[in-house]
């Protein structure tokens, strides 16, 4: 029997790239699962599967001050993944990223608090927070500046998870993910998730724009390395109150990265652009994650190599092309 078995969960965002991973790896370890969801339309195929499944899906939005306090109510753990992503969307549109990744942090740990519930929130945080990197790879304690707003909100919502925990006792584990790829990302979701689009474009033939000379270095993990380590804070006691960067731990520059889709794909090609200024302006430069204390405290590692984790994205995303 999984340890999920018989756990109730929710997922807020379930029906988002790593959102969805989870919510099926949840759903087959036995949990009972509720999914909240801003629009079931945009994703009916895949909350008509996950009901079949056994699952609830609630339309609703994690900033609704009447809703949430049903939501969380009687629940066992609470994986907040929702929110708006993208450091340079954030910069051209900070209120948004205001409303969705801070407003509705605090209206879900104010639900939390009037209802009395003592589910255990695990919430996914960004290796953005870190900003421009002192060093490599980057532990958890260093804390440089960040350079958007995304990454400022992040580390908001970190503080508002320390402060309930102090005063209510709201129990909380925080994920900081890295790049993250791998299958069920839809092809229309651009402003993140850059190995999957380069994926899409790449299978549909077109070019794989990389800015520069391409030899900034990112630290990319499998969204199935990721469930497990969601799943692992949400289980593990000795999670409570920690952060954890959860990663590959290996860098690899963005030229090798886009040449090596273009080879397993058979398809696409690469074409070197000129930074925009904005993106230019808040890149981060190399980043690679100090992964030790996952896997010191968690016993968690990621099982992905890139090329085998591009090989199985690839296929996916080749079937649900054709």
């Amino acid at each position: 029997m999984s340890a999920f078995a018989g756990k109730r969960v929710v997922v807020i965002g379930g029906m988002g790239f790593i959102g969805t991973n989870l919510t099926e790896r949840l759903i087959a370890n036995g949990a009972s699962v509720t999914v909240l969801t801003p629009l079931r339309e945009r994703h009916a195929d895949q909350a008509d599967r996950f009901e079949r499944l056994g699952a609830r899906i609630i339309e609703g939005d994690v900033r609704d001050r009447e809703l949430m306090p049903t939501v969380v109510s009687g629940q066992h753990i609470i994986f907040n993944l929702s929110g708006q992503s993208g450091a340079v969307r954030s910069m051209e549109d900070p209120w948004s990223d205001l409303d969705t990744n801070v407003k509705g942090n605090l209206v879900l740990l104010e639900s939390l608090r009037a209802a009395g519930a003592g589910a255990k929130v695990v919430f996914a945080g960004s290796r953005l927070q870190y900003g421009k990197a002192d060093r490599l790879p980057v532990a958890e304690e260093d804390q440089g500046d960040p350079l958007c707003v995304h990454a400022i909100h992040k580390r908001t919502v970190e503080e508002y998870l320390k402060l309930y925990a102090t005063l209510f006792g709201v129990t909380f584990a925080i994920a900081r993910v890295t790049n993250p790829y791998g299958p069920g990302q839809p092809k229309g979701r651009t402003a993140y998730g850059v190995i999957n689009r380069l994926i899409h474009l790449a299978l549909a033939g077109e070019a794989l724009t990389i800015y520069g000379d391409g030899h900034q270095q990112r630290d990319y993990v499998h969204v199935a390395d990721v469930v497990d380590a969601l799943s692992l804070l949400a289980l593990s006691d000795a999670a409570n109150g920690r952060v954890y960067n959860i990663a590959s731990g290996v860098g690899s520059r963005m030229i090798d990265v886009a040449n090596t889709i273009v080879t397993i794909a058979d398809r696409g090609h690469v074409e070197h652009v000129e930074w925009p200024a904005l993106a230019q302006q808040i890149e981060t430069g190399d980043f690679v994650a100090d992964i030790s204390r996952a896997r010191r405290e968690l016993d968690w590692q990621p099982k992905w190599a890139l090329r085998d984790g591009l090989e199985d994205a690839i296929a996916y995303y080749r079937a649900a092309h054709s």
